[in-house]
């Protein structure tokens, strides 16, 4: 009698095609196609993991930025201001007050330029 792998290679590839399910076409159909986009979207997935923080980070300080020059003063020099101030809030909650408590952030304009 011949001795075959197939029970593990069949759940090998059931498992992997279980991965691309939700992958469109040949993508989630075919063995080598699938295994292909489970592998890229797999790496993209680190990749764009690390990018996310980078990404929101930047839309933070573009809010800042937004409501500081609405009060008359630019991005960096707010930053600065609130530093010399002793001010520790981080960008993602500097936006958030920015978004919601308009009069708060315009105290913490003020903080800022008189620092």
């Amino acid at each position: 009698m011949r001795v075959t792998n197939a029970p593990a290679s069949r759940e090998r590839r059931r498992k992997r095609l279980e991965r691309a399910k939700g992958f469109r076409g040949a993508r989630s159909k075919l063995f080598r196609t699938a295994t292909e986009a489970v592998d890229r979207a797999l790496r993209l997935s680190t990749i764009h993991r690390k990018l996310k923080k980078r990404d929101f980070r930047q839309l933070w300080i573009a809010r800042i930025n937004a409501a500081t020059r609405a009060e008359g003063l630019s991005y960096s020099k707010f930053m600065a201001g609130l530093v010399k101030a002793g001010v520790t809030l981080n960008r993602k909650m500097l936006s958030e007050i920015a978004i919601n408590d308009p009069a708060g952030f315009k105290t913490l304009v003020e903080t800022a330029k008189n620092a």
